[in-house]
């Protein structure tokens, strides 16, 4: 019984430190770099005039009536 909780403490939490990486490396690869990845994509045929030209002709915008 004696360095019983030191030993199960060591256990504990070299697992609770391997399951957290694992974890935060597993959301970067699976969610937050296919994000960057999308968003990249997106802007980059993106053109805000065009779209401010779509939204002010679908009357979207109160500062900037359609004509």
């Amino acid at each position: 019984m004696r360095g019983l909780l030191a030993r199960r403490m060591r256990f504990h939490l070299l697992g609770a430190f391997l399951v957290s990486a694992g974890a935060s490396a597993l959301f970067k690869f699976g969610v937050a770099e296919p994000r960057k990845r999308a968003y990249a994509e997106f802007y980059k045929h993106y053109d805000p005039a065009k779209d401010f030209e779509a939204m002010k002709a679908a009357g979207v915008l109160e500062s900037a009536p359609p004509k």
